[in-house]
Order: C-alpha cells, then sequence, then structure tokens
C-alpha cells in the first residue's frame, strides 16, 4: 500500500508539472495544415525603454507547418513542413511616418528576390520527444535566409513538462529551464551558457570593461498539445562600467499566431525519416540548426589606403590634442582589423617620419596576425634611425586590450636578438613584464610564452652584471608582479643599494594585499626602524607605506607612530602628513591609526607638532554612488630644501576595483654638494640624479633620466633650457569590447565599445644656483573618445544605434622651492584647465539598397577648470562647474 501510495503520489506531481496531453513536446493531427501568423522585431534604443526613440524593423510572414510523417513506432518521433509565405518589412515605429525606409518599396525589391524565394523555400523539422533531431532545407542557401528560418523552427522545440535541460538550437547548445501550468508553458533560456562559436574579445579590467546581461522568455499557449500562440522575448544590454552613459539595448520578440486549420496531404508511409525526406524532396539536406556566420557586403566603402589618406590629416603631430585625432584612429583600428599583410605593409613603407609614429600606433592596436607580421616586418631593431618608432610600438603592446600569446612570444624573440638602443633593449623587457600580467589576468598564465617569460624574466637577476640590467628587470617585475619574484625583490629592498634598492621596495607596493606576508612586513619594518643597516628616507617611507597599506598591526602602527620625532626633519613631517592623510581620507588603516593613537605615549603635541616642508595629501577629483577617482600628491625632501621625490597618483575606482591611471614620480638625489650643504644619514655618497619614472595604466613605462652623475649635471645646468622632456607620447587604444550575437530570431547583431586616448606626458626639472631654486613640472595632456555601437542586421535591412563621448583635458603640476632660507619656501599648484564635454548619439535604419533614415543628437558642456588641494591645511575639494549647452538635433534620409 506504501508503495501504491507514493506511485500515486508521484503520478499527481508529475501530471501537475506538465500541459495535459499524450506527448512530451508538441503534436500535430494527422491530415491537417496549420495556418499561421508569424512576425519578427527588433527594438535598439539605450535602455530608456521609449519606442518613440528607438530604431529597428519588424519582418512579418504567415506560416503554413504541416505533418509530413509520423513514426509508427512512437507519437513523439515526428517530421514536420515549415514554409513561409507573403513576406512582408515595416518599422516598428509607426510614428516614422513619411520618414519611413520601406515606404513605397515592395517586400521583393528590398529582399531581392532570389532571396525571398529561398525564405519561401520549405525547412524540415525531424522533432523527437520535442527536441530537434535534425534541421534540413536546402544547399547553398544565403546563411543570413537560413538563419531567419531557423529563428522560426527553433520555435517549435519544447517540452509540455517542468524541468532543466540543454537543448540546441539557433542560439547554440543553451540551458533552458521550463515551468509548465494547465495550458500555458513558459521556457528561460540562459543565454550565457549558450556554447556557440562567435567571433568576439573585451577588455578583462573590471574598470575599463562592460557589463553585459542577457534574457530570453518564450512562453507557449497549448491546445490539444499544439501551439496556439506564442510569444519569445530576448533582451540584451550593454554598459560601459566608468562611464554608464555609453550603453544600449537590443530587444527582439517573435510572435506566433495560429489562425486556422484545413485539411492537408495524407502522412507519408514509412518506418525510417531519410527515406520520407528524400521522396519529399532529394535536394534536402540535413544543415545544422545553430546560426551560421554571415558578413554583409558593403558597398562603396573605401579601400584602406583611400581610409588612411582620409584621416592622415587628423594625425599630423599638431592635431593630436583633438577629439578628431582619436576618433580617427579608432575608426582606422576597425579597418585595420579586416586588412592583409601586404595593405598594412605598403601604406607603412609609403608614409613620412611625422605621421608614422601615429600609424605604428594604429597598426599595433589592431592586435590581429596580420598587422602584428606587418609591424614586426617593418621595424628594425638593430637600427639607431627608427627608435621613435620602435619605442610606440612597444607602448602600443604594453597597452594591447586583449594581448594574445604570439605577441608576447615576438617580444622574447626580439629580445633575445641585438638592438641600435638598449633603451629599447630595456623597454622589450619591461613591456613583456607587462603582457605576463595581462595574460596572467586573463587565465593563461599556464601558456607556454607566459611560462618562457616568467623564467627570462626571474632568470635575468642571475646573470645581470650591470646596475642597469638588475632595474631593467625589477621594472618587467613590476609589470609582471610575480608571486615567484618577492623572495627576490625582499632581498634586493634590503640588502641593495641606492635606485636598485627603491625600485625593489616601490615594486613590492605594486603587489595586492594577500601577497604582503609575514615574512614581507617583517622585511619592512626591519628597513624602516634600521634594524640592520642605515637605509635612505625614499626606501624608509616606501617601506613604511607598504605597512600602512596592507592590514597593519596594532604594535605595528604604535611603532611607526613612535618614531616620529626620531627620523630625520623632513622625514618626521612626511611620515606625520602620511598619517594625518590616513586619518583624513578614511583609508582601511585608519581604524587601527585611531586604535593607537588613543596611548598618550604615541598621540602627543610634541609628536604631531614636527615642522617641515614634506607632505601628503589625498583628495577626489570626482565621486559618484558607483563609482570615483582619487588624486594623491607626496613629496619629500631632504634637509637642505632640495626636492628627493615627488610622487603624484591618479586612481579610478568601481565599486571597491581600482585602476592605477597615472603615476608621476620625479627623483633626485646627491645635490646637495651644489648648495655646500650636509647630506642626510645614509646619503652621504650618493650619485647625482635627477630623473622621472612614469606609470599609465597599470603600466609602467621605462624610466627618463634628466642628467646622472656630476659632470652631467653641471654640463646640462651651463646649457640648460626650460623646455619640458617627454616622458609618453602617442595613441592608446583603452577600451575595446567586441560582441557578435546570433538572436534567436536569426537576426544578426553586434556590440561594440571603443575608447581611446591620445596622451602627452612631459616633466621637467629646473634648478637654479643663482636664485637658489628648484622647480618641477609635470604637463599632462589627454584627448579622449569613447564610442559605443549597436547594430542588428539580417543582410537587406540593417539599423544601427552609436552613443558616444569626448574630451579634451590638461592638468599641470608645479612644485617650486627657495633655499635661500631655512624654513625654505615651498609652492605647490595642481591645476585643471576648463574641460569641453561632448556627448552624442546616432540611430540609423538603413535598407541594402543604399536608402535610409538617420537621427542625430549633440549636447555639449563645458567643466570650469579648478586648483586642487595639495595640503591639509587647504582641503577644501575641488569644485567642478558645469556649464551646459543646448541640445542639438537632426534627423532626415540619406
Amino acid at each position: 500500500m506504501i508503495l501504491l501510495a507514493v506511485l500515486f503520489l508521484c503520478f499527481i506531481s508529475s501530471y501537475s508539472a506538465s500541459v495535459k496531453g499524450h506527448t512530451t513536446g508538441l503534436s500535430l493531427n494527422n491530415d491537417r495544415l496549420y495556418k499561421l501568423t508569424y512576425s519578427t522585431e527588433v527594438f535598439l534604443d539605450r535602455g530608456k525603454g521609449n519606442l518613440q526613440d528607438s530604431v529597428g524593423y519588424r519582418i512579418s510572414s504567415n506560416v503554413d507547418v504541416a505533418l509530413l510523417w509520423r513514426s509508427p513506432d512512437g507519437d513523439d518521433n515526428q517530421l514536420i513542413q515549415i514554409t513561409m509565405k507573403d513576406v512582408n518589412l515595416e518599422n516598428v515605429n509607426q510614428q516614422r511616418g513619411e520618414k519611413s525606409i520601406f515606404k513605397g518599396k515592395k517586400s521583393s525589391q528590398i529582399i531581392r528576390k532570389e532571396n525571398l524565394e529561398a525564405m519561401q523555400r520549405p525547412v524540415l523539422l525531424h522533432l523527437i520527444h520535442g527536441k530537434i533531431k535534425e534541421f534540413y532545407s536546402y544547399q547553398n542557401e544565403p546563411a543570413a535566409i537560413e538563419n531567419l528560418k531557423r529563428g522560426l523552427a527553433s520555435l517549435f522545440q519544447m517540452q509540455l513538462s517542468s524541468g532543466t535541460t540543454n537543448e540546441v538550437d539557433i542560439s547554440g547548445d543553451c540551458k533552458v529551464t521550463y515551468q509548465a501550468h494547465q495550458d500555458k508553458v513558459t521556457k528561460i533560456k540562459a543565454l550565457d551558457s549558450c556554447k556557440i562559436e562567435r567571433a568576439g574579445f573585451t577588455t578583462p579590467h573590471q574598470v575599463l570593461g562592460v557589463t553585459s546581461k542577457a534574457t530570453s522568455v518564450t512562453t507557449y499557449k497549448i491546445e490539444d498539445s499544439f501551439v496556439v500562440a506564442v510569444l519569445s522575448e530576448e533582451i540584451r544590454a550593454l554598459r560601459l562600467n566608468f562611464l554608464q552613459s555609453i550603453a544600449g539595448k537590443i530587444v527582439s520578440r517573435q510572435k506566433l499566431e495560429l489562425k486556422t486549420t484545413e485539411a492537408s496531404v495524407r502522412l507519408k508511409p514509412g518506418k525510417q525519416v531519410a527515406a520520407i525526406i528524400k521522396a519529399v524532396d532529394s535536394k534536402y539536406t540535413a544543415i545544422p540548426i545553430v546560426g551560421q556566420v554571415f558578413q554583409s557586403k558593403c558597398k562603396g566603402c573605401p579601400s584602406l589606403s583611400e581610409h588612411w589618406q582620409s584621416i592622415r590629416k587628423h594625425l599630423q603631430p599638431d592635431n593630436l590634442s583633438k577629439a578628431e585625432a582619436v576618433r580617427s584612429f579608432l575608426a582606422f583600428i576597425k579597418h585595420l582589423r579586416t586588412a592583409k599583410k601586404e595593405e598594412i605593409l605598403q601604406i607603412l613603407k609609403a608614409e613620412n617620419k611625422e605621421v608614422l609614429p601615429q600609424l605604428v600606433d594604429a597598426v599595433t592596436s589592431a592586435q590581429t596576425p596580420d598587422s602584428l607580421d606587418a609591424i614586426l616586418d617593418f621595424l628594425d631593431f638593430k637600427s639607431t634611425e627608427s627608435v621613435i618608432l620602435q619605442e610606440r610600438f612597444l607602448y602600443a603592446c604594453a597597452f594591447a586590450s586583449h594581448p594574445d600569446e604570439e605577441l608576447l612570444r615576438a617580444l622574447i624573440s626580439k629580445f633575445k636578438g641585438s638592438f641600435g638602443s638598449n633603451d629599447i633593449r630595456e623597454s622589450v623587457m619591461i613591456i613583456i613584464g607587462a603582457l605576463v600580467r595581462k595574460l596572467c589576468q586573463n587565465q593563461g598564465c599556464k601558456l607556454k610564452g607566459v611560462i618562457e617569460a616568467k623564467k627570462l624574466i626571474l632568470g635575468g637577476f642571475e646573470k645581470a652584471e650591470k646596475k642597469e640590467d638588475i632595474m631593467m628587470y625589477l621594472l618587467a617585475l613590476k609589470n609582471a608582479r610575480l608571486p615567484e619574484g618577492i623572495p627576490l625583490l625582499l632581498k634586493y629592498t634590503e640588502t641593495g643599494e641606492g635606485p636598485i634598492s627603491h625600485l625593489a621596495a616601490t615594486t613590492l607596493q605594486r603587489y595586492d594585499v594577500p601577497f604582503i606576508t609575514d615574512e614581507v612586513k617583517k622585511t619592512m619594518n626591519r628597513i624602516y626602524h634600521q634594524n640592520r643597516k642605515i637605509h635612505e628616507k625614499t626606501v624608509r617611507t616606501t617601506a613604511a607605506a607598504i605597512i600602512l597599506k596592507n592590514n597593519p598591526s596594532y604594535m605595528e602602527v604604535k611603532n611607526i607612530l613612535l618614531s616620529i620625532g626620531e627620523l630625520p626633519k623632513e622625514m618626521n613631517k612626511y611620515m606625520l602628513s602620511i598619517v594625518q592623510d590616513i586619518l583624513r581620507f578614511e583609508t582601511p588603516a585608519s581604524k587601527m591609526v585611531r586604535q593607537v593613537l588613543k596611548e598618550m605615549v604615541a598621540h602627543n603635541y610634541d609628536r604631531f607638532s614636527k615642522s617641515g616642508s614634506s607632505s601628503a595629501y589625498t583628495g577626489y577629483v570626482e565621486r559618484t554612488s558607483h563609482s570615483a577617482s582619487t588624486y594623491s600628491l607626496d613629496i619629500l625632501y631632504s634637509g637642505s630644501g632640495i626636492l628627493r621625490r615627488s610622487n603624484l597618483n591618479i586612481f579610478q575606482y568601481i565599486e571597491k576595483t581600482p585602476l592605477h591611471g597615472i603615476q608621476v614620480v620625479i627623483e633626485a638625489q646627491g645635490l646637495e654638494a651644489l648648495i655646500a650643504a650636509t647630506p642626510d644619514e645614509g646619503e652621504e655618497n650618493l650619485d647625482s640624479y635627477a630623473g622621472l619614472s612614469a606609470l599609465l595604466f597599470d603600466v609602467q613605462l621605462r624610466p627618463v633620466t634628466f642628467f646622472n652623475g656630476y659632470s652631467d649635471l653641471m654640463s646640462k645646468m651651463l646649457s640648460a633650457s626650460s623646455d619640458p622632456m617627454s616622458v609618453v607620447k602617442g595613441l592608446l587604444l583603452l577600451i575595446d569590447h567586441s560582441q557578435e550575437l546570433q538572436l534567436q530570431s536569426g537576426l544578426k547583431a553586434n556590440m561594440d565599445v571603443q575608447g581611446g586616448l591620445a596622451i602627452d606626458i612631459t616633466g621637467a626639472m629646473e634648478f637654479s644656483l643663482w636664485y637658489r631654486e628648484s622647480k618641477t613640472r609635470v604637463k599632462n595632456r589627454v584627448s579622449v573618445l569613447i564610442t559605443g555601437g549597436i547594430t542588428v542586421d539580417s543582410s537587406f535591412v540593417k539599423a544601427g544605434l552609436e552613443i558616444g563621448a569626448e574630451t579634451e583635458a590638461g592638468l599641470e603640476f608645479i612644485s617650486t622651492v627657495q633655499f635661500s632660507q631655512y624654513p625654505f619656501l615651498v609652492c605647490l599648484q595642481m591645476d585643471k584647465e576648463d574641460v569641453p564635454y561632448r556627448q552624442f548619439e546616432t540611430k540609423y535604419e538603413r535598407l541594402s539598397t543604399g536608402r535610409g533614415y538617420v537621427s542625430r543628437k549633440r549636447k555639449e558642456s563645458l567643466i570650469g577648470g579648478c586648483e586642487f588641494p595639495l595640503h591639509q591645511e587647504n582641503s577644501d575639494m575641488c569644485k567642478v562647474v558645469f556649464a551646459p549647452q543646448p541640445e542639438s538635433s537632426s534627423s532626415g534620409w540619406f
């Protein structure tokens, strides 16, 4: 009895979770022709859901469905025929009126006769238990037309009971969930699970990346085991993480409705479906139900050479500060990705030296096998005449949005060869480190090329005979951030001399919190407190920064606070500023610092009243609910008033994920002899040196030297000019996302986001013995353009949405010190110029015959310039003033 009761409950449960009927899927009645209406429509907008703002189109038709064969062994084994008839095209936005691209056009004119004939040829669908076994069509039909028929046929795949399973349809092999209730079945397709081969790539970093969402819900209304109505909706949405105005959405709907049934031909007898298909038409062949790739032909599009000639004027050196230069750069990259090696090489060889660096930027940023082969054939690393081009190539490699193993192998091969310039050799190794980091972030750490590069970096320390080589491998490690390199960094930080020790410490500073172990912090504590040897101030303060950034213990914080007052004069002031900045900016260490400050021995007037000119300050450039942009500046002086180190940083955060946008460090040492001053402890034997090191978008670049050695210093002082030295200059592709989507309606969609910038960072250091004054100047100029594009293509009609934002900005930091008396006078300035900000939106619908509709909107505003506070005594946030301009719009035919 218990067993019978259990079986009864199972039966009731199964019955309640399924639609009434005798089959597990749709079942057609014998000798009946089902006449239905079908439409598929697509809307494109910015996610606001306003139909009036959408572009798109609708394809509608009548559909005949008939049962040709049913297996004598079971009702759930069926062969059905599906035929589209009376195909029609129209706008989804009925308010288009006279501007409709379809007005006055017959569907046969738009689709073309051969395509229309192919669309109206029947397809066969072999269903077993409601699931597609095979899809039969005619060979050599246009892929775009076959996809539309696949989209219709896929609607007939379903099951009448609840549950989760995997199905193969036009979207690929996907996980689907069915929810059955009385005469209604809902199918939810997990589009993110679909396995289908489609081209695409993205920028893996969250700050520079995009967020995309995809949903698919199909609702079936069932009567007598067949559909009365089907409504399917697929939504694809995309937005840029750090600039959410760059967003777009595709809504694709399919509707299928039963109108009537009538008598049809009798079932074909037989046991084997193959024989039945041959009897129907021997030309039928089984093809995949999964959507196939197709490319629409571009009519009247310029060749690569013609495109380059049309934009090269925008890439002249004098025009790089304009957003139009970045627009041309991004557009040409898209064209380069479809070009062959020979075409690219021909343009490279024909260009002059003024525009060639910008062309090298674009070719390298294209990141295709052909573009890489072309640029490697063009550049001669043994030559000293093309150093600028080699450097631009390497910088473009460093900022590659989706580098592959082949690029890394190419640089490894170059490094093992010979060079005309040692600076380029160093840059190659530094960039190898950057590529290792990017590939590891994209689950590529186990690639053979990455493993070889790791060995090359770590093994280089053993073979290095010169100080310069050790610093080169440290810079590579600073980019790669290999956990295996931490023991080496500890060794060089604690036992190294001068610049090597400082560089090793700043490399450790770049590692994430999980890698800063107790062993690392013990070493940093020994360095800061000088337990084993005397260290330079720059090394000690970096060690302190590492401790305070990585979950410091109570005693670590207390010991650092107790040291204030026992340090050299300017280092006292610097460390005090660091602690005060932690408290004011509420960094993670602030809670522990506040606990320690409850002790009077650590928190008293004597300790917190130390004077000096060194400082540290962190503030916000911009702050919203989901993102923030911060800047920080810390400056350390020697006891004689000469700049020892200035460190300017800008970070961009999305929630808690940071991107180190810019770091510019100016360092100087060994200059006390010029003013007959006494060097600080541990710095008595330092050579005269000044240089600038830059980090850009998480990539450490090769440092620039102003002078090295006393004789070099004197010669440059006597022949000095105030002209700045270029740190990095070029066109960079930072945001690069491309998705090709197969919509379940059969239409093809593309979602693309690109972001590029033209950047020019210069630095200068001036030193006057006559006026007893030193001045450092760092100037950043950038032009930024971000574009997003969405298109939906049927091969005969296309709809698109393009959105974008652009700006040109400048940021200048000036530090002036007069050391004619003590305390010396210090003036710090960080200024942001007025920033024009422009947004634009373009929507269009276009027929393959050339006729189209376009709507354009443009909005401009001016963000007022300001001075940022650099001292805690002047901590009011920079006020950003927006001056909006009237919005302009236009629409019409083209």
